[in-house]
């Protein structure tokens, strides 16, 4: 049995899987007889010594956890600075290690995240303090580093897809008489992989989405509306597809929200759909529906990927076998070493070519014309999004989620006053 405990926090926004790692980290560490604690909101609830302890709930409630979205111990954007400017906050977590007997850290999020695990694991190595820290993937947005994909996005993207073909033949259906044009914002703020995602819906340039906006091509007005008015007459009614995150060609976000920046420094963003289809209205004279899935597109557990299921529990069983191999300062990541057909293996990765890394789509995943997906990216993104999860429903045609007790282990040490 090795001796020590594990924790592991959640961090940033959440996925319709996220939980589907927790419950394989739990279940990997029951299995070696190691104890897990979890911080309750994120890296927050190792600061002020909130912890779970996971022993509490039982294997159904845990087993349970993997079809159930959100994230189960709660989550939080709070970004640790550097080692010197934060160094006190570093200081506290490696004290409230020692008081717990913590000797792995699981930390499961995105780039930030990765940094954040680097960063815990210096500090205990200049203190001499035996942790080994793992960094956990995590994001819709599929943006890290290393990975071939990142668990949670494969969700995301077959949410989108289905629902930018559902959507397209109700606007078909209405065009004659109704609307015109329907844009569609997907999350993404300088990588625009969830709005690829939606190309997958249509085969030809025909097929809806007939324009999908990317960050990694400047936002060009007069080429964007030339592009829509060609399509409502070619094709009797046109989909947009535009991430958050695009931008004209002097940097600027057209969907600046003016609402300054959250914790990990970014642009608040939001309604770019809605600026679309104003311009669109105002210039074009079409009529125009749009929507904002925001949260949607990470929490809709009930039409997640199969593919991305699994590959989110193989994450959380690896990290814990990382752990306890003493690999410190590592990933598991995704290996992909084929598309079709679609083969992956978790290999270990260093979290220094992880943290505050970004990956953007490669320029030959745009079509020519800048407004679609090519074959390559339509190679890279079906075999992420294949497969149905299994989910339990109930009598009362909802599904069963579960709600865990958490309960709070004994604080040792004095309250935090960060």
């Amino acid at each position: 049995m090795a001796q020590g405990t594990l924790l592991y926090a959640q961090s940033g926004g959440v996925t319709a899987v996220i939980n589907a790692t927790a419950s394989a980290v739990i279940a990997e560490a029951r299995q070696r007889k190691v104890k897990v604690l979890a911080a309750r909101n994120g890296i927050l609830g190792a600061l002020r010594e909130d912890l779970i302890d996971t022993s509490k709930e039982s294997v159904a409630a845990i087993r349970a956890l993997a079809h159930t979205p959100g994230g189960a111990f709660g989550s939080c954007r709070y970004k640790l600075k550097s080692l010197d400017a934060d160094r006190a906050k570093y200081e506290r977590l490696l004290e409230v290690f020692k008081a717990h007997d913590v000797r792995w850290f699981l930390y499961n999020g995105g780039n930030d995240s990765a940094d954040t695990a680097l960063k815990v694991s210096r500090l205990a190595k200049a203190f001499g303090y035996p942790l080994t820290c793992i960094g956990v993937p995590k994001t819709i947005d599929n943006d890290l580093a290393v990975t071939d994909t990142c668990p949670g996005f494969g969700s995301a993207a077959k949410y989108t897809a289905v629902s930018v073909r559902e959507a397209a033949l109700d606007v078909a259906a209405m065009a004659e008489t109704s609307t015109k044009v329907f844009i569609y914002e997907a999350m993404g703020r300088h990588a625009g992989w969830l709005a690829a995602a939606a190309g997958l819906a249509g085969q030809s340039p025909d097929d809806a989405p007939q324009i999908v906006l990317l960050p990694e091509r400047a936002y060009d007005e007069a080429a964007f509306l030339a592009k829509v008015d060609a399509v409502v007459a070619k094709v009797g009614w046109c989909v947009v597809v535009a991430s958050e995150g695009i931008h004209t060609a002097d940097g600027r976000f057209v969907a600046d929200a003016g609402g300054g920046t959250d914790s990990f420094g970014h642009t608040q963003l939001g309604g770019v759909a809605a600026y679309l289809a104003g311009r669109v209205k105002q210039q074009l004279g079409h009529k125009v529906h749009w929507t904002l899935p925001d949260y949607l597109q990470r929490s809709a557990r009930h039409i997640a990927s199969r593919t991305d299921w699994d590959q989110a529990q193989a994450a959380g069983k690896a990290a814990v076998q990382y752990a306890l191999k003493g690999m410190n300062a590592v990933m598991p990541v995704i290996v992909r070493s084929s598309d079709a057909p679609y083969r992956w293996k978790i290999e270990p990765a260093p979290l220094e070519r992880i943290a505050n890394a970004e990956k953007k789509m490669p320029a030959g995943f745009l079509r020519k014309d800048g407004f679609g997906i090519s074959e390559r990216a339509r190679a890279y993104l079906a075999p992420l999004i294949r497969g149905e999860a299994p989910l339990p429903y109930g009598s009362d045609g909802l599904p069963k989620y579960v709600t865990l007790k958490n309960v709070a282990v004994a604080r040792k040490l004095p309250a935090w006053e960060g």
